[in-house]
């Protein structure tokens, strides 16, 4: 018989937000697999142990700062503004609020900290060049960084690859609500994409309801795991819709650049491996065959 516990981890793991229980010492004591996506910590990596420097900002400055304005927190409604640093290293935006936690007798026991990726635009991650970010990124201009980047690599730039994206829900959505709900749910997922993007990556708007990641993976595995990253934090959008939640998940297909193929053959690659992964059900990942000589006729 399954005992109460075990319901509650269930419960907890279930939530599109992170939880994160702390002791009385601030150490973890559950981290719930949104808390993973969003921060790139698993539960391994955080239960037992005292946060990494990297998610003080997250664990520690709600209890002491809540109703401040000062340092790395900000106060915004029932929610406080953190900005924490995922493990990939790139920048962490959130919205988070501490909750105390006591036994019967009223006595502190602990903290529960719930979080959520920040939907603040000037919070978003930004290349180290300063340019606009993902979400300032037309499709026009998303395909002179293609073409350019492309470009670069066949002459022995930095490794290229291709994450074609589709949001599974979104022809469902367009038919029962229309085209503002279909819109609206397609920009609350680019703006959670995007907090997984690295500094150098680019996403935009490709045709109706579907997105490209332009990445500097070095392997085909390497990008796949990055895709993985992404369709995770696409699980944790929490999409509403005139009271309505709609849980939302994400296809992709994953292609990595090679020599002997042009960039024609590189899209048609990553979007044929996106089709795989959403007639197979959606929610997945599908790393693209190399060669393009494995493309459909």
């Amino acid at each position: 018989m399954t005992d109460r516990a075990e319901l509650l981890e269930a419960t907890l793991d279930s939530l599109p937000e992170g939880i994160a229980l702390l002791g009385e010492d601030y150490h973890v004591v559950f981290w719930n697999r949104a808390a993973a996506t969003i921060t790139g910590y698993t539960a391994l990596d955080m239960v037992g142990r005292v946060a990494p420097d990297s998610l003080k900002p997250l664990l520690e400055c709600c209890g002491s700062h809540e109703e401040s304005e000062t340092g790395s927190c900000r106060a915004i409604g029932h929610g406080t503004l953190l900005h924490a640093r995922h493990k990939l290293g790139h920048d962490v935006s959130t919205m988070a609020r501490l909750l105390p936690l006591h036994d019967g007798l009223g006595a502190r026991i602990g903290s529960a900290v719930v979080f959520h990726p920040a939907g603040c635009l000037d919070a978003l991650p930004r290349g180290e060049t300063g340019e606009s970010t993902a979400l300032e990124t037309s499709q026009a201009d998303l395909k002179d960084r293609l073409e350019s980047f492309f470009e670069d690599f066949t002459h022995g730039g930095l490794p290229f690859g291709a994450l074609w994206i589709t949001v599974d829900q979104a022809r469902k959505l367009l038919t029962t609500h229309g085209v503002s709900a279909c819109d609206a749910m397609l920009a609350k997922v680019e703006r959670v994409l995007v907090q997984g993007l690295r500094p150098s990556e680019h996403l935009g708007r490709w045709g109706d309801d579907e997105f490209l990641v332009i990445s500097h993976e070095r392997t085909p595995a390497l990008l796949a795991a990055h895709a993985q990253v992404l369709a995770g934090l696409a699980r944790t959008a929490d999409f509403r819709w005139w009271g309505d939640r709609v849980s939302l998940t994400v296809s992709i297909g994953a292609a990595q650049a090679e020599s002997t193929e042009t960039l024609a053959d590189l899209l048609e690659r990553a979007k044929a491996a996106m089709f795989t992964s959403f007639r197979a059900g959606g929610n997945q990942i599908t790393p693209a065959p190399e060669g393009h000589s494995c493309l459909p006729s």
